[in-house]
């Protein structure tokens, strides 16, 4: 759009990481929700330069969907927004389609005009009942109350950090196209830690962390992985909430600096076979004021009691849990035990085929690392199956716990059913919301054989809750 009439908000990366860290500060600390709120609207208010607020949410399957509004119906509008939920796969029926969208002004961010479009900011939602209770079917919502109420009565902070990998293929749309061209196109063969210091994808790889800095990630490390056109981008630590809405940022913000470089990111745990997969090792700890409370300098391998509880707690219900931290057909091509899978129900210090590592730490780092979730897993669920089951789960009392011998399922149908038939998995979202997730993983499931093989078949893409479209499912 010409800029010739309108003086829209284009501030540079120096500009916006600035105040999304300050953002990200304020949020850290907790500010007061009417006092956030009241900050962000002046603001609103104040910057004449800005058209629109995107608010951004996740269905039950964790596809990010963004709604643009008006800044100026927004701010006279913010406690009545409503969408359609029947059209969002795993949200209400038609006959009681409406709901609402709460804003979360604690999560707003200045985004990079030349990625997200000039005069624009972008804000998480929460979603609500159309009588204004918090929606079951809403993750975020989930993970947020349950984060919130374990602060205000145990002064617990949920801490998480997940090492996202990812595939940069030729070509737009090339998971929407792979049904009709069979094949993804790598753009590098470099592979671990080996590219040319400008080939495509380093470049590629420089954007999507030039980007991450100015939106307030503040960045770690970033480099091409194992397998061919393979890359990691990794961020520091953040409280739960934010940590999930970092992956969705994440992913968003590289799909779209590769669409407008003519390529794919893409997220499928394993869209190339004979290579290795991509995963999403989610780190995790609990920390009581400035005390993490997983460290112990006594404890084994110095991770305290606590911290192993935690941990027995994941692996006793390892295989309720798989098919939220493993949401696709295509995922299960990734817990292939030739490379590098982390498929086996134990917890390790070293081997990196258990689901669940011990990393070397000190008292600010200590961590579990769950090794056995997928990139497409919705990061809501993820996070709050984790925490929910490692502080308030049951540990079985079957001896040799964590030394292994139990190994997750090697296709959806099987997880489905342990999904299904968990009085766990009901008890932390609800049978109603159990139901619903169970439905939407085998409508996909039916599609594809159970027998994975040895080639990526069309439809363990074409009906992934990443890539699907209404064109694409009518095709069936």
């Amino acid at each position: 759009m010409s800029t010739d009439y309108r003086n829209f908000l284009a501030l540079s990366y120096e500009e916006l990481e600035e105040l999304n860290l300050t953002a990200k500060a304020e949020r850290a600390a907790r500010m007061a929700a009417d006092e956030i709120r009241e900050k962000r609207l002046k603001y609103l208010a104040d910057e004449k330069r800005i058209k629109a607020v995107t608010v951004l949410f996740s269905d039950l399957e964790g596809r990010l969907h963004l709604l643009d509004y008006d800044k100026k119906f927004l701010l006279g509008s913010y406690e009545n927004l409503t969408f359609d939920g029947s059209s969002i796969r795993g949200f209400t029926a038609q006959k009681e389609s409406d709901l609402r969208l709460g804003i979360d002004w604690s999560a707003f961010y200045w985004v990079p005009a030349d990625v997200f479009g000039n005069g624009k900011v972008v804000v998480f939602g929460t979603v609500l009942d159309k009588d204004g209770t918090a929606y079951t079917g809403d993750l975020r919502g989930v993970l947020k109350n349950y984060s919130d109420k374990l602060y205000k009565e145990k002064q617990y902070t949920l801490n998480a950090a997940t090492e996202i990998e990812g595939f940069l293929f030729a070509g737009k749309d090339a998971e929407q196209k792979y049904c009709e061209t069979g094949k993804f196109e790598f753009i590098s063969t470099g592979g671990y830690y080996h590219s040319l210091p400008l080939d495509p994808l380093r470049q590629f790889i420089d954007t999507s962390a030039e980007v991450q800095r100015a939106m307030g990630f503040q960045n770690e490390k970033d480099h091409p992985e194992v397998a061919p056109s393979q890359f990691e981008i990794n961020y520091g630590y953040a409280e739960v909430v934010a940590a999930a809405d970092q992956i969705q940022l994440y992913k968003l913000l590289t799909r779209q600096i590769a669409n407008n470089m003519g390529y794919t990111a893409c997220y499928l745990p394993k869209p190339v076979v004979g290579v290795n997969g991509s995963g999403m090792h989610t780190n995790v700890s609990v920390s009581k004021g400035k005390t993490n409370l997983f460290w112990d300098e006594k404890g084994e391998e110095q991770l305290s009691k606590f911290g192993w509880s935690f941990l027995d707690r994941i692996l006793t219900r390892a295989l309720d849990l798989c098919l939220v931290f493993n949401s696709s057909v295509n995922a299960y091509r990734r817990l292939d035990p030739h490379f590098e899978a982390p498929n086996q129900i134990r917890a390790s210090a070293t081997d990196r085929g258990a689901m669940v590592r011990v990393p070397i730490g000190n008292h600010r780092s200590m961590r579990t690392e769950v090794r056995a979730v997928a990139p497409d897993a919705n990061p809501y669920l993820a996070l709050y199956g984790i925490f929910k089951t490692g502080i308030d789960g049951e540990i079985s009392k079957v001896k040799g716990l964590r030394g292994g011998g139990r190994y997750l399922p090697d296709n959806i149908q099987k997880a489905i059913t342990d999904f299904q038939g968990s009085e766990w998995i009901s008890t932390i979202l609800g049978a109603d919301v159990q139901g619903r997730y169970a439905e939407l993983k085998q409508a996909a499931a039916n599609r594809s054989p159970r027998e994975l093989g040895t080639v990526v078949k069309g439809s363990e893409v074409q009906f992934h809750h990443a890539v699907y479209n209404q064109q694409l499912w009518a095709q069936f």
